[in-house]
């Protein structure tokens, strides 16, 4: 009996580790299909005559690539997706324009996440690729606000006849916990510069202050007076208000599509099915000979951002993210950008940078670092500009305010000018637990400030000195690169935040364009307007996911086909897929092919 348990239990543990052997040598070869497979779309074999781009738009779009963990089981569930960024797709769309192998754009709209000034960027490339005589086509099921507008530009808009289009303006709601801090003995001590700083409003007030409700509906009106003035524009229909007559009192997000086609949204009605029919009809091939292809399928074949050892080089440096002393990843982290600032600075190949600067501020001391280094990068005879993205607000205007010259988006947000400390009080929650913190210092005061006690006024008066130091820091930075007086800077200052449109007014910004009327800039007078090369950084470092395209994709069951002798079944892929995607022990019969 011993020796039947014994040897039971050890032809288990043999399976189970054959099954797991046999789970991670077919992973591997899922591993080698996907980045043989994937890595030769971007051979320009992949790309024949009569091509067409597909950009998906759906999902977050981050401003440039950013590798996520490698997670095994994402592929052996089929579910591999990696984020699209800005930066690949208005390089696939300009490149897509210059391809004499694709014929036409494919908007496939499924709900994409992103700021305005990123959604605008995409909108221009497109604009600018039909310049080139070929068609952008694009399908919902439904749109989103932020798919239509992308999508106006298009040629031809088709959507699905029981779809919608879910328009509507710019808005947005902020939580304000005053009431709940206050049952929770919890309070904030604020010190501030800026009557429009309103970070802190959500921690000390019941509802929002009218500087900050003016200031928005100010900002989001003339943001949305473009967007829908650009709806308009590109739809031929008489004004921005016919947009907003359309939103607000025919609710249109609620209409039948038919109804959404007669007031001219919409060019034909149809099921996604039959888009391969009239991409068919566009290139004139049969429709199983279509051939849709990634954005990374063309940026595979430019070297554009990556002429690192070229001696005539731009550098495109970005810096996204709040700053944060000692961030991470999506963050600016002063201690490892301005190094890299250092480096360009002090490399002779590099004639002059681009600052692609997309942040909402952060840390004042990571900010003032970052502009210190800016300043010994342009004392070295370089020029800089400044090339804004979604938001390059307080801190993130910061960096920017002393660049030779600033370009935004038309929809950033920026300005922000303004300083703000939050200091918790915890002393009524620690009352109310019943929790005392008791003190010894050799100097009284020293722990100032603390979380367990109010600040006397006296504290009160020095921190409100500090942070009106900071400002008057601030001020005098933005005064200097933006040729302005302090007064004038304090008066489109505190902490107001202003669209690109009305910052060019005000002399926040100069001109308003993107990252290549910024590299152009810099190049001409570098004296390299003739020829130069581009060179991105931080330098993105390879993985697996270089292989992924950015929009998702089920690989699984292609790969493993791939693999397999010419000619075998794809029911024997199937049946791979199937194993991989189970737990190594399993309690089921064998699997059997039934044929009829």
């Amino acid at each position: 009996m011993l020796k039947k348990f014994l040897w039971g239990a050890l032809s288990s543990f043999v399976g189970a580790w054959v099954a797991l052997a046999l789970f991670v040598g077919l992973a591997v070869v899922v591993v080698i299909g996907i980045i043989g497979g994937i890595a030769s779309q971007g051979e320009p074999a992949g790309i024949s005559k009569g091509s067409i781009l597909t950009v998906e738009l759906n999902g977050p779009v981050s401003e440039i690539a950013v590798t996520p963990d490698f997670n095994y089981m994402d592929i052996v569930n089929g579910g591999i997706t990696r984020a699209q960024s800005l930066l690949e797709l208005t390089t696939a769309i300009k490149e897509a324009a210059d391809n004499k192998h694709i014929a036409a754009i494919y908007l496939k709209c499924g709900g994409i996440s992103a700021s305005p000034a990123t959604l605008n960027a995409i909108r221009k490339a497109l604009v600018d690729f039909r310049k080139s005589g070929k068609p952008v086509y694009a399908f919902g099921e439904s749109y989103s606000t932020a798919d239509y507008y992308v999508a106006s530009c298009a040629d031809r808009i088709y959507a699905n006849p029981s779809g919608m289009i879910s328009l509507h303006g710019i808005g947005s709601t902020s939580i304000y916990m005053k009431n709940l801090f206050d049952k929770l003995g919890v309070s904030f001590q604020v010190v501030k510069v800026g009557k429009f700083k309103s970070a802190v409003e959500p921690y000390i007030l019941e509802h929002m202050s009218e500087p900050a409700r003016a200031q928005l509906d100010t900002l989001f009106n003339n943001m949305w007076g473009y967007i829908a003035g650009g709806i308009a524009d590109a739809r031929k229909l008489k004004s921005s208000s016919s947009i907003d007559s359309l939103i607000g009192k025919d609710y249109i997000m609620y209409a039948p599509m038919d109804e959404c086609r007669r007031a001219g949204l919409v060019d034909s009605l149809v099921y996604e099915r039959q888009v391969d029919d009239i991409f068919a009809g566009l290139v004139g091939k049969k429709k199983d000979d279509l051939n849709f292809v990634a954005p990374v399928a063309l940026t595979a074949q430019t070297d554009w951002g990556t002429a690192y050892g070229s001696k005539k080089q731009i550098a495109l440096l970005y810096a996204v993210g709040e700053i944060i002393d000692q961030g991470g990843n999506g963050t600016i982290d002063y201690t490892s950008l301005v190094p890299q600032i250092v480096k360009l600075a002090e490399d002779d190949n590099v004639k002059g940078m681009v600052l692609r600067v997309n942040s909402p501020g952060g840390s004042a001391f990571g900010s003032d670092q970052i502009g210190e280094a800016l300043d010994y990068f342009m004392s070295k005879g370089k020029k800089l500009a400044v090339s804004m993205g979604d938001y390059a607000a307080s801190g993130g205007y910061w960096i920017s305010s002393c660049a030779d010259i600033i370009y935004a988006d038309a929809l950033t947000i920026t300005g922000s000018i303004g300083i703000f400390g939050l200091i918790p009080n915890v002393q009524g929650l620690t009352d109310k637990l019943g929790v005392n913190f008791e003190s010894v210092n050799t100097v009284p005061g020293s722990d100032f400030p603390t979380l367990f006690a109010p600040l006397t006024e006296t504290q009160q008066a020095v921190m409100q000195k500090y942070v009106e130091r900071g400002y008057d820091q601030f001020v005098s930075r933005v005064a200097k690169g933006r040729h302005l007086s302090k007064e004038r800077v304090r008066q489109i200052g505190e902490g107001r935040v202003w669209d690109a449109m009305s910052a060019v007014k005000i002399g926040l910004v100069d001109s308003i364009g993107g990252i290549d009327s910024a590299v152009r800039w810099v190049a001409s007078k570098s004296g390299l307007a003739g020829s130069y090369d581009v060179a991105v950084y931080p330098k993105a470092e390879s993985s697996i996911w270089d292989f992924i395209p950015a929009t998702g994709l089920n690989v699984l069951e292609e790969s493993l086909y791939g693999a397999l002798e010419p000619g075998a079944s794809k029911w024997v892929a199937r049946l791979g897929a199937a194993l991989l995607r189970q737990t190594p022990v399993q309690a089921r019969m064998m699997p059997v092919r039934v044929t009829l």
